[in-house]
């Protein structure tokens, strides 16, 4: 028997079958953002499924997101609990194809990207972190990983990526690294237009659908 679809959006090619890609949204939320991306991977080949994390709640301003991820983080468990189920969702269409997962992940989706590697390593071979970082201990994983950051970021500053590469680097996972000039967080998102860049965010772009369909 199939598993019902957990919250979230799914985006399938027009070929009905392709690879699998887990997308994992901002502290915003599964907002319109979001769900183009899974729209555009699944343009590109895949099917990409987004789970959603606050389940029809979305913010708009940064103390609305704060509130909303607080919360999340304080029942940050079911959030596991519930990307686990997306990956048994994934797993389960019909249309997919390969033995294994890509997971991208932005900011807050980041986080929980990285621990999903070291968790699940069986299913997770590919990740993409945009703009995020963690402290999950990367010996038990087995996936390559493709981070974009931002040159200028409050949010995740010099020593954050550098603590993500070293401990990458330690557990001799492969990691390529991209910093954008003259980008802040959220530089891919077009609907944050006080840090979208677009020739950036296209740059991205191209180098993750390069990562994901080596």
């Amino acid at each position: 028997m199939s598993q019902a679809q957990p919250a979230g959006y799914l985006a399938v090619p027009a070929a009905g079958q392709g690879s699998g890609v887990l997308v994992l949204h901002a502290w915003w939320g599964l907002n319109s953002t979001i769900r183009a991306v899974c729209d555009r991977l699944a343009e590109a080949g895949f099917i990409a499924f987004a789970p959603d994390l606050y389940h029809g709640k979305v913010a708009d301003t940064i103390p609305a997101a704060e509130a909303l991820v607080t919360a999340l983080d304080a029942n940050h468990l079911q959030a596991k609990a519930e990307i686990a189920a997306a990956v048994a969702f994934l797993n389960q269409q019909p249309g997919r194809t390969g033995d294994s997962l890509a997971v991208i992940g932005f900011s807050l989706g980041a986080y929980y990207a990285l621990h999903l590697s070291t968790v699940d390593p069986q299913n997770i071979r590919s990740v993409v972190i945009f703009y995020g970082s963690g402290d999950p201990d990367f010996t038990t994983a087995r996936a390559d990983y493709l981070a974009h950051y931002a040159e200028n970021d409050p949010y995740e500053p010099q020593s954050n990526i550098d603590f993500v590469t070293a401990a990458l680097k330690d557990a001799g996972r492969s990691l390529t690294l991209y910093q954008y000039p003259g980008t802040g967080h959220w530089f891919f998102e077009p609907d944050r237009l006080d840090a979208y860049n677009p020739q950036a965010a296209n740059l991205a772009w191209e180098r993750t659908l390069a990562f994901l369909n080596r």
